[in-house]
């Protein structure tokens, strides 16, 4: 067995065999050196937190509500086709931030070419299985509702961004229950709180100006470092530290790719205005809008709460920021 504090969770023992040799696995270990949140520093001063935390808070959350062994150990290995900066990547290989799917899109072929199908096998786990995610209704769900990933990234952004202290998380995780393989809160009023905190951490963090000014700047600083091959694609699935050190050798030679990380690090100021020309940064807007036990039945908030029907559509958009820097 294997002990782990969780800053979420708190005190927990992982039990099985497979998770251990996971955990030890070079996909996941990759993933103590990737940051959540992207390069956040510069932008929102603060504790920041890796892929690794956040994909072992899926499992843990998956195995404290009764999840098979096969959607803990999807829940587990969910985020090992991140790049370095996370969600920065979306800005830089694909075609737009609205959605920030990239890492989705090449999960399943990340993961064969990984260590993982192996350590499955040796477990007696099917690897198709592990990544079909309709087997696993409590890990994934589309927006708006409610799923492990978007639960404890959620808690997991608002304890070490000191939005709520762990007891709060304690205390949203004892109003959760499952039915029927949905996650739902067990009244109205908890279901209500959980969601205008999600509401908070997605203008504040998740979809914000700075997230914008982030993506757009690392997105740039990467796409052009790619371009003059100072990078190689395969040196963006190392980690944010060897990335950047690549990088950073060329500095003292090119100017613009200086200049660009200048702007990335805030040293450089920006307006927000729309004009010709100004390229426009697109950020994914999340609301959720969890089920509520209800009479004996789960119904959304928004069945309950017009209002909050409202806020779903508002939120849903993407955020549009047109920014210019002065140079």
């Amino acid at each position: 067995m294997m002990h782990y504090h969780d800053p979420v969770y708190g005190d927990a023992t992982i039990h099985a065999p497979v998770l251990h040799d996971l955990l030890a696995s070079k996909a996941l270990q990759r993933l103590h050196h990737i940051s959540q949140n992207g390069y956040y520093t510069p932008f929102m001063p603060g504790p920041d937190f890796s892929r690794f935390e956040h994909s072992i808070g899926v499992m843990l959350l998956l195995d404290r509500f009764g999840a098979s062994l096969e959607e803990q150990t999807a829940g587990l290995i969910h985020d090992v086709s991140h790049s370095a900066f996370s969600h920065c990547i979306d800005y830089v290989l694909a075609d737009s931030g609205a959605q920030q799917d990239y890492q989705d899109r090449i999960h399943d072929t990340y993961v064969h070419k990984s260590d993982i199908p192996p350590i499955l096998a040796h477990h007696a786990l099917s690897l198709d299985a592990v990544l079909d995610d309709t087997r696993h209704p409590l890990k994934e769900q589309p927006l708006p509702d409610l799923c492990a990933d978007r639960i404890d990234y959620a808690l997991r952004t608002a304890v070490h961004y000191r939005e709520i202290k762990q007891h709060d998380a304690a205390s949203f995780l004892s109003y959760l229950t499952i039915q029927n393989q949905r996650w739902a809160f067990r009244d109205e009023k908890s279901a209500q709180a959980f969601a205008t905190l999600f509401r908070h951490l997605n203008t504040t963090y998740l979809s914000g100006l700075p997230s914008a000014l982030m993506f757009r700047t690392v997105g740039d600083y990467l796409q052009y470092a790619l371009a003059h091959t100072y990078i190689l694609h395969e040196d963006l699935y190392t980690t944010d530290a060897a990335v950047l050190a690549k990088i950073a050798e060329h500095h003292e030679h090119d100017f613009h790719l200086h200049n660009l990380f200048q702007r990335m690090n805030r040293r450089i100021p920006y307006i927000v205005k729309s004009g010709e020309g100004v390229p426009v940064t697109i950020c994914k807007s999340r609301a959720i809008d969890p089920g509520v036990l209800h009479e004996g039945t789960i119904k959304p908030l928004s069945a309950l709460d017009p209002q909050w029907k409202e806020i779903i559509e508002q939120e849903s958009q993407p955020k549009r920021y047109p920014i210019q820097f002065t140079s």
